[in-house]
Formats: structure tokens, C-alpha cells, sequence
């Protein structure tokens, strides 16, 4: 039975909600149950966020995600508070290009991707979440490329059409980048 309950977290401005937003819809237009949760810190943009997402083809109860399955962290503290809940063999994604420390978990499988070496690469330093939404799916398998495609084609309308492109780009290259 397909099912993910996963946190990702960050600072405020690294596109950790988007990250979440867009997985979300994707379940939908999967037919899946899901629930999207985003969490603030005091600050918007610099202060923390984080978002719970489960996907799941069975009812979900509730929102809350006390045992996540995946941990995608954007940046070192979020590193540290958030992968303590993962269970044995649960997925840890790092954004290598901010963490430069190992966790301190080393019963999880560990994906490092250099996702603003990355997004620089393709020209936009913004788009560094959509990389890590490509390695997440890869190693996942959560939801299909053409459902997170649909997705973002749905929340990249009128003056943000133009971003539609750079931004799957972006989530191949980090499906690409993730080794398994």
C-alpha cells in the first residue's frame, strides 16, 4: 500500500510550502488521499518552515506527522530537529549545497543533492526546491512526474506561466542527480 508522511523544512524563501503544495495536488490528480500542513516560524521569509505532508491510498486521519517516513531538510537545523523521527531505514534528503555536516542518524538511507549548485546551474537559484522535489520522487516513487507536472501547470498560471519550464527542468535534473 502506497503511503508517505514526510516533513520538509527549511528556512522561510527556500520554497519549502511550494515543495509540499505542489506534492500534495500532484496525489490528487492521483486519485490519493492526502494532507498538505504547513508551520511557520515567527518570521516569514529567513525565519524557519517547515510543512507535513502525507500521501496515502488509505483514509488519512489526521494531518499531523509524528513518525514521518521522508525527511527532505533544506538546511542544518532542520537537519538535526527533524531526522530523530524518522524510523530505521526511513529517507533522509539533504540539500548538500547549505548542509555541510552528516547527520547524526546513520540507520536512514541518506540522499545528499547539491541543490542550489544545481539551480544555479540552470540559471535560477530559486528553483533549488523543485530539484530537491525531483530527487524526492525518485527515490520515492510517491506520485509520477506527469501528476507533479499537472501540478505545477495548474499553480504557474498567469504572470508565473513563465516559470513553468525552468521549474521542470529543475525537478529533472534533480531526479538525475539522486544515485541510488
Amino acid at each position: 500500500m502506497k503511503h508517505h508522511a514526510f516533513i520538509a523544512a527549511g528556512f522561510g524563501g527556500q520554497g519549502v510550502m511550494l515543495f509540499g503544495k505542489i506534492l500534495s495536488l500532484a496525489a490528487m490528480y492521483e486519485n490519493l488521499y492526502t494532507t498538505w500542513l504547513p508551520s511557520y516560524g515567527p518570521e516569514m521569509r529567513g525565519g524557519t518552515a517547515n510543512c507535513t505532508v502525507v500521501v496515502s491510498e488509505k483514509y488519512i486521519a489526521s494531518p499531523v506527522v509524528d513518525q514521518p517516513t521522508e525527511v527532505i531538510a533544506f538546511n542544518i537545523p532542520s537537519m538535526y530537529k527533524f531526522e530523530k523521527l524518522l524510523p530505521e531505514n526511513g529517507i533522509l534528503l539533504l540539500n548538500s549545497s547549505v548542509i555541510d555536516r552528516e547527520p547524526e542518524r546513520k540507520d536512514v538511507q541518506i540522499y545528499k543533492i547539491p541543490a542550489n549548485d544545481i539551480a544555479d546551474e540552470l540559471g535560477n537559484i530559486k528553483v533549488q526546491n523543485m530539484v530537491m522535489l525531483g530527487a524526492y520522487l525518485k527515490a520515492t516513487n510517491a506520485v509520477s512526474f506527469e501528476s507533479v507536472k499537472a501540478a505545477l501547470e495548474k499553480s504557474l498560471k498567469g504572470k508565473k506561466a513563465d516559470l513553468l519550464d525552468i521549474n521542470l527542468k529543475a525537478i529533472e535534473a534533480g531526479m538525475n542527480a539522486l544515485v541510488k
